[in-house]
């Protein structure tokens, strides 16, 4: 693909076909991320890909705490709850999604089942979680690494034909993640990405969230 088709093109995947993705296409795509730029090039990212009945464990233990109450327990700051246009924006997104899957606004059922497909990582077959060195917590740029890594990997998988969706729900219980997924001490959780073929017949996957106009996002000065 071209890097524009891949950029305009990409876009949230949060239904997947139950078919294995090859660790060596994982590899591939891991290999093009991690050009992702770094702070002073420190690299503070690593990645554990899960799959299968490890998966399966994570899966299980996120939404039976959750539904049970277990206060969530992500181990970076999510801030304060959105407000104004941000709010605006997560509203918008979640309007759009609900009517792709003909959800109503009423049918609790239907709401909590969806929340609950990000506890699972939305069923996808692989799951990613990018952790980076703890030494290096504290720094701003850490996390801004791991963004920027984060990107280049969906762009990636989305050039190879592979979906993907960046999903803080599937780490809310981090001693479950941190459990399945063997995730070592001298580690900070950092994000997930549900990773696999899109299905293509899944509603939501059509949904393409609006972007604001670079008129709105950049100042130009000087020109």
């Amino acid at each position: 693909m071209e890097f524009d088709d891949v950029i305009m093109g990409r876009r949230s995947i949060r239904g997947y076909k139950p078919d294995p993705v090859p660790q060596k296409l994982i590899e591939e795509i891991l290999t093009l991320a991690m050009r992702a730029p770094s702070s002073m090039n420190t690299q503070p990212w690593n990645f554990y890909v899960i799959t299968g009945e490890p998966l399966d464990r994570i899966r299980k233990g996120n939404t039976e705490r959750m539904v049970a109450g277990v206060p969530q327990s992500r181990e970076f700051r999510t801030g304060n709850a959105f407000e104004g246009q941000h709010r605006e924006r997560q509203i918008g997104v979640a309007k759009q999604l609900f009517a792709a899957m003909g959800i109503a606004r009423d049918n609790a059922e239907q709401r909590q089942d969806w929340v609950l497909r990000g506890f699972r990582q939305f069923d996808a077959p692989v799951c990613v979680i990018i952790t980076y060195d703890k030494v290096c917590d504290g720094s701003d740029d850490t996390p801004f690494d791991c963004g920027a890594v984060a990107t280049a990997l969906v762009n990636a998988a989305w050039s190879r034909g592979l979906g993907a969706v960046i999903n803080s729900q599937g780490i809310m219980q981090s001693p479950v993640v941190r459990e399945h997924a063997g995730i070592a001490d001298d580690q900070i959780i950092m994000k997930s990405i549900a990773l696999g073929w899109p299905e293509e017949s899944f509603p939501a996957n059509a949904v393409v969230s609006e972007r604001k106009s670079v008129e709105e996002a950049a100042v130009f000065v000087g020109f």
